[in-house]
């Protein structure tokens, strides 16, 4: 009897395991939407884990290197540069046809401790050569750049990085100038978090952008990170913020999407979230120049968010075993189809 009860919890199992791996009847994320749909990746789960390739591989097509083309990563020290994960995904990318969003070129975080020690001057010259080594390698094979990330503070003013306290107002601009002269085909971000809605730090990212493109500045379109919570309400006003980007004549993506919720996780939690992601997909949909939806990773296996805001987790599109959840039903099943 004990066998046979053994046999047969194997075999639902089994069963069940095998009901669960096509995410949907109604076909991968990439084919609901003329969107790019797509996820950041970390070189090490796409090389280690044949699951977690496959299902990246039928849901997007398009993919963010999570830390592979970050400057903590490439030159982490001065002169010693280490392409081999941002070459290993663009090779991924090119090989199964999915785009790049190339992620991120100036960021005060992840930077190597010699950056910040430099003069103005010598500083200037470093981050010119960085943005123009890093774009310049990858000429041709991006889609589109994070080229300056989370330059404000919550209250709109300019977050105080070393960038901004040595080089002034004006080194966005010149990150911007730098990227277009290395890859003049890229679509060339600002990237921020807490911008979805109408507020403070949305409107200064609104007064950036506008004077960068009455100067001529080479900038193509705004990153909404999107990293929201079910412990805080959904950000007001998401599609007339889009919108407003839109109307300045350009492009907005969001980028980095995930709905943390409280743990444990409960239905109602699961319902809520996907509520959430469909928010954000629909503000997106309403929008033309909303040219992108991606989420920050999309299995519950390898996400950030526990490590960061203990208590909270489960923020993915799928779960740990590459399981869809209600969330992923809501975008693949209820959202807006190909016009």
């Amino acid at each position: 009897m004990t066998v046979r009860i053994r046999l047969a919890v194997g075999l639902a199992v089994l069963v069940v395991a095998a009901q669960a791996a096509p995410a949907s009847a109604g076909g991968p994320l990439q084919g609901v939407t003329k969107r790019y749909v797509g996820s950041a990746v970390a070189v090490q789960h796409l090389e280690a884990e044949a699951d977690y390739k496959a299902v990246l591989t039928r849901e997007f097509d398009s993919v963010t290197p999570e830390n592979e083309m970050k400057w903590g990563t490439v030159e982490a020290v001065r002169g010693q540069y280490d392409w081999s994960g941002a070459d290993a995904i663009v090779a991924y990318a090119k090989k199964t046809g999915k785009s790049v969003r190339g992620h991120t070129l100036v960021w005060h975080s992840q930077l190597p401790d010699w950056v910040g020690g430099l003069e103005a001057a010598e500083l200037r010259e470093v981050v010119r050569d960085h943005v123009k080594t890093e774009a310049g390698r990858y000429r041709g094979k991006i889609r589109a750049w994070d080229v300056v990330n989370e330059a404000f503070n919550e209250d709109g003013t300019r977050r105080p990085t070393v960038f901004q306290e040595k080089l002034g107002d004006g080194y966005i601009a010149d990150a911007l100038r730098w990227a277009h002269q290395a890859d003049p085909k890229a679509k060339l971000y600002i990237n921020d978090y807490n911008i979805e809605g109408l507020n403070p730090k949305s409107d200064a990212t609104y007064e950036l952008v506008r004077s960068l493109k009455r100067q001529g500045v080479p900038i193509h379109g705004v990153g909404i990170q999107a990293h929201l919570s079910l412990m805080y309400g959904f950000p007001s006003g998401m599609k007339e913020n889009i919108a407003r980007f839109a109307a300045l004549g350009l492009d907005v993506a969001i980028t980095e999407a995930d709905v943390r919720i409280p743990l444990p996780v409960t239905p109602e939690k699961l319902a809520a979230q996907a509520d959430y992601f469909g928010q954000v997909w629909d503000a997106c949909h309403a929008v033309k120049r909303c040219v992108e939806f991606t989420t920050w990773g999309f299995t519950d296996r390898h996400s950030w968010v526990p490590d960061v805001f203990p208590g909270e987790g489960a923020a993915c599109l799928f779960d740990e075993n590459l399981v869809p959840k209600p969330a992923y039903a809501r975008l693949n099943h209820h959202g807006p189809r190909p016009r």
